[in-house]
């Protein structure tokens, strides 16, 4: 069941121009940057930006950094979107459903090709990111040759501190990791919705307004109270990755938020589901 949503996913040219947007963003930027006279202050602009031109190695960071808080989630929505409500809307899901698969198990091999997708995604433009920013900014160290003080030459991280490759290659896995589980926390968010209407527009988009409304809470002081609880709130510390040492508390409130979010909305969505009339 797993390998036959991984095929649909794989066969769907909007599931490939998602990932090839996500891309362009970063490549567009990197062309800019390199041929601009200046780059952004230190501290503005987007994360790692003004680090960059200095050792294209951290560009898969700061392309993370472009794609995350609106473009990846997007694209999150429209995949998760169309789960459930897109095989109802092309009147499939009856029929996939008189086959000897249990709804349990149709809605659980939905959620292992969403994680795929996901993190073939993020892969696809770490990957690509990380060629381009090499071939348009170079790399600042060369690994295993002392720098100024007697520090290994190496990327700099945001503490100052100088990373080996294979320790900048760690902390880039863990950032992965961190985003995947946080894009999953979301599209459980999509995916309840999925089960709830028959139009896979309608369930992207409440996805999308659920972003929307989390978004603006965070810059609403009146909402502190609440802030720790948006499914946004620690999507961004997989910055903390790239501290010297890295700085694990946001990283772990964030993780068990995420797997809250996964936990109730994926119980939720399995819960409608397997007692929905299917009539499409």
């Amino acid at each position: 069941m797993i390998g036959v949503e991984l095929r649909k996913l794989a066969l769907r040219p909007r599931v490939w121009v998602s990932v090839v947007l996500l891309c362009l963003l970063p490549a567009i930027v990197g062309v800019f940057l390199a041929t601009a006279d200046f780059a952004p202050p230190p501290g503005q602009g987007g994360a790692f930006l003004s680090a960059v031109v200095n050792d294209g190695a951290l560009y898969p960071a700061a392309a993370l950094a472009l794609v995350l808080p609106l473009f990846l989630p997007i694209a999150v929505a429209v995949v998760a979107g169309d789960a459930i409500a897109g095989e109802a809307a092309g009147g499939t899901l009856r029929y996939l459903l008189v086959r000897p698969v249990g709804r349990t198990r149709l809605l659980g091999a939905k959620m292992v090709a969403l994680a795929v997708y996901v993190t073939a995604a993020i892969v696809i433009v770490v990957l690509t990111s990380l060629v381009l920013g090499v071939f348009l900014f170079g790399t600042g160290g060369t690994p295993g040759v002392a720098g100024p003080g007697g520090q290994p030459s190496g990327v700099t991280s945001l503490s100052g501190q100088s990373l080996s490759s294979s320790a900048l290659g760690l902390r880039l896995l863990g950032a992965v990791t961190y985003i995947v589980v946080s894009m999953l926390g979301f599209a459980a968010i999509t995916v309840f919705l999925s089960t709830v209407t028959d139009s896979a527009l309608g369930a992207a988009l409440g996805g999308l307004a659920v972003l929307i409304i989390s978004s603006v809470l965070e810059a609403l002081d009146a909402a502190a109270s609440v802030k720790p609880y948006l499914p946004t709130h620690y999507w961004l510390s997989w910055i903390d990755f790239f501290r010297d040492p890295v700085l694990w508390r946001n990283i772990d409130q964030g993780l068990l938020l995420q797997a809250g979010y996964i936990v109730v909305f994926f119980g939720a969505a399995w819960a409608n589901f397997a007692t929905k009339d299917v009539t499409s």
